[in-house]
């Protein structure tokens, strides 16, 4: 972990949203929306959660704390839904008061992304206690 002075560090609307990487199969953008949208279904009452597609989530548990990890999907619990009653830029573990997601959403791709290696480290510095890698083209 990086030893910096939180009040020094930037704001959610100085940050990237996500690493401007495209998707390279329609699963990598249907799946994470749809688990959106049945969350937003069946916790429509909840102002608890915050559920994010290809967002840049920002850390101090890595090297750099400029460079986001971007989940296909990602999933936070005790954060607001809607950050001061408007959309967010990009998640800010800083700002949301340490919370890191609960759960991230990897979608294998054509290209190789480092779901099984450095996502995953990085992902358990961080705090995510689910992983979820989804390969439509291997199981185990």
């Amino acid at each position: 972990m990086l030893d910096l002075d939180i009040s020094q560090l930037p704001t959610s609307d100085e940050l990237p949203c996500s690493d401007e990487t495209p998707v390279d199969n329609e699963d990598q953008n249907w799946l994470p929306n749809l688990l959106l949208f049945v969350l937003e279904y069946l916790w429509k009452d909840r102002q608890d959660w915050f559920f994010a597609v290809d967002m840049g989530v920002y850390h101090t548990t890595g090297e750099d704390y400029r460079v986001p990890i971007v989940p296909d999907g990602f999933l936070s619990l005790g954060v607001e839904r809607r950050k001061g009653g408007r959309s967010r830029n990009s998640y800010v573990t800083w700002e949301e008061n340490g919370v890191p997601p609960i759960l991230a959403l990897e979608m294998v791709s054509q290209t190789p992304g480092g779901e099984y290696g450095p996502k995953m480290t990085i992902y358990a510095k961080l705090g995510v206690l689910y992983y979820v890698i989804y390969n439509p083209n291997f199981w185990r």
